[in-house]
């Protein structure tokens, strides 16, 4: 990639889990009342075709790795585990209460912190707790985010047993040097031990996620990372970008200096030689970052162009509605967003009150649902269209405008009433959609909000 695109190109900008992202929401206009009426209306709307999706964040983490910018509470006393259990069935109660009806739940995702912090008698009682009000749908996906050094066989077979069928372990390099700067230090035999044992016990998706551009990474290190995946051949793959942000506060993001990470350009190499380097290993690029074998769910999700994303990533199908239950998740009712306080105190508070623990969200208007699904089919599809009349919006001709220059620059091909990213402009998709958030060109951050799109 000629380093003038990147140079060009390598700006602040949002990742797109939503649209509009979170620094644009419209907090005036939001209330909890508003959030439950959207909520109600999108179940009613979807939940006997689709069904749900549940994101369930467990936030506590032994030590903290400083690459994450996630919401996590670092603790070695797992007499926590119970109490945080006890609060997020609770809190999945008042849910059910008010969607008055059995929820179906098409996918199930446990995300982090760790969630293999938990173990396997206290995960047991959350699952079973979720599903003792809810029915499952046809062809439902349970899955969770497993670190290579703590998860046992137990972890496994447990969750195998509870309707779990997709796994994913957090490799991110395997350089001695990247890891120690990371705080992460996971030689391969663990995540070699934990796959195969995933494998064996009947998971039929195994996921690692890998990234480029962290402190003191070069390409020979992201060359033997992949070679070492290879020799494990997990199902999918997401290759992502260090997200450098560490001005939010509490990430961690503190352990090395600015100076230790790669420049642009060797950052982009590392990431053109990880992605030829999958390639030959038989992967295929469905979506940013995000790599499959072709017998995987998501490359067929992204065949079939019934692929999605939300708050939880790339998914195989799409549900109206997500729930988010725990510290700090975002659920998503397709007409609204609303997030979860962050700290755990004021978490159990709330619940203590039997109130939904929702402290910020956002009602989405007509306009945002357009442009909403103009950035989900650029980033899920590589395309958009506007050929039917409810896709075309006022200012999309001064869109356009802004896009000649990436098709100067061969990064996509504008047509009478469509949009194709080409190969060349895949790792700038990033880019591509901000041309369609107008929220964002009408209000230019001062200050950084979003990582470096390369």
């Amino acid at each position: 990639m000629p380093f003038s695109l990147i140079n060009k190109y390598n700006v602040a900008g949002p990742r797109y889990t939503s649209y509009p992202t979170v620094p644009y929401w419209d907090l005036d206009t939001f209330s909890l009342q508003k959030w439950k009426q959207n909520l109600k209306k999108a179940f009613k709307e979807s939940n006997t075709t689709e069904g749900i999706s549940l994101y369930i964040h467990l936030p506590f983490c032994e030590s903290l790795c400083t690459f994450c910018g996630c919401n996590k509470r670092i603790t070695k006393r797992h007499d926590v585990e119970l109490p945080y259990i006890n609060a997020v069935l609770k809190e999945w109660d008042l849910y059910c209460e008010l969607l008055e009806e059995k929820p179906i739940i098409k996918e199930l995702h446990l995300g982090g912190g760790t969630p293999t912090f938990f173990n396997s008698e206290n995960l047991s009682l959350l699952i079973n707790g979720i599903k003792y009000k809810a029915k499952l749908a046809d062809n439902y996906e349970f899955s969770f985010e497993g670190h290579p050094n703590n998860t046992t066989k137990t972890h496994l077979k447990t969750l195998f047993d509870l309707g779990f069928n997709r796994v994913s372990f957090g490799v991110q390099d395997y350089n001695p040097i990247v890891q120690k700067a990371i705080h992460r230090i996971q030689p391969f035999e663990n995540v070699k031990k934990v796959t195969e044992l995933a494998r064996a016990i009947g998971y039929h998706s195994i996921s690692h996620d890998i990234i480029f551009g962290l402190p003191f990474q070069t390409e020979a290190h992201v060359e033997e990372t992949i070679k070492k995946t290879k020799q494990l051949l997990p199902d999918r793959i997401a290759f992502y970008s260090y997200a450098h942000v560490p001005w939010i506060k509490g990430n961690g993001q503190r352990g090395f200096k600015d100076s230790d990470l790669p420049t642009p350009s060797s950052k982009q190499n590392q990431y053109q030689l990880g992605k030829k380097l999958l390639a030959e290993a038989g992967y295929f690029d469905i979506g940013m970052d995000h790599f499959a074998l072709k017998t995987d769910a998501l490359y067929k999700a992204s065949h079939n162009e019934t692929m999605h994303r939300n708050f939880m990533g790339y998914t195989a199908s799409k549900t109206k509605v997500m729930i988010g239950l725990g510290v700090s998740s975002i659920s998503d009712s397709w007409y609204a967003f609303a997030q979860n306080v962050k700290g755990i105190e004021e978490y159990y508070h709330l619940l203590e009150n039997n109130s939904i623990p929702v402290f910020r969200g956002h009602i989405l208007t007509n306009e945002d649902l357009i442009i909403r699904q103009h950035i989900l089919n650029l980033m899920c599809h590589f395309k958009t269209s506007w050929s039917i009349d409810n896709l075309y919006f006022e200012e999309l001709p001064e869109v356009l405008i802004k896009l000649i220059e990436m098709q100067e620059d061969e990064l996509l091909k504008i047509e009478s009433n469509q949009i194709f990213v080409t190969e060349k402009g895949k790792p700038f998709v990033r880019n591509i959609c901000m041309a369609f958030d107008l929220l964002l060109q009408r209000n230019k951050p001062e200050t950084q909000l979003f990582s470096m799109t390369i």
